[in-house]
């Protein structure tokens, strides 16, 4: 059992037969009242998001995920398959059940595979990638004094927005929790 006057980033536990993760926590203690624990907690199975207030002495169960190590080995037809290194077991999971940074994720690249009693809810891309540009526009030498952004389209097929001075061809170091571009690899 976990108390609400206990929650901190990324803590798991069940509410009303749903799995909740804590993304933001707030004690707050108004100068008139009693004190109370706002939160924002997103539905692991669903991916809701919801704002909700406690009061810090209520209890509820901590909720245990699995997370396995597994590896990504190809998408066919809508199905994503990935592969237990230990068993070799194959699992196929659809598209809904990845997550958004699961589009920076190469084939044969290790992923962390989150489940709840037995039934997966997502996939856990690894923070850093290191990803080549298939294209983008050129750029123009003497053209970095300011910070501006370009498009450029990943070997995976994502798009994301990169320096000027970025030319295809190149491997870039990308933070998959943003997004964004990090530094040349």
């Amino acid at each position: 059992m976990i108390s609400a006057g206990d929650f901190r980033n990324g803590v798991t536990f069940e509410e009303d037969g749903n799995v909740l993760q804590i993304v933001e926590f707030q004690h707050v203690k108004p100068g008139k009242g009693a004190a109370f624990v706002r939160t924002k907690t997103k539905n692991v199975m669903t991916g809701a998001v919801l704002e909700k207030t406690y009061n810090p002495t209520a209890k509820f169960p901590t909720a245990f995920i699995e997370r396995r190590e597994m590896q990504y080995l190809y998408e066919d037809g809508g199905l994503y398959y990935f592969m237990d290194t230990e068993t070799y077991e194959q699992s196929p999971l659809n598209a809904s059940e990845l997550s958004d940074a699961f589009k920076f994720v190469k084939e044969n690249e290790m992923v962390k595979v989150l489940s709840y009693k037995g039934k997966v809810f997502g996939v856990e891309a690894p923070n850093f990638v290191v990803l080549e540009i298939t294209e983008t526009e050129p750029g123009v030498k003497g053209n970095t004094a300011t910070n501006t952004l370009k498009p450029a389209k990943l070997e995976t097929g994502a798009e994301i927005r990169v320096p000027l001075f970025i030319n295809e061809g190149e491997k870039i170091r990308i933070d998959t929790r943003t997004g964004e571009y990090m530094e040349r690899a």
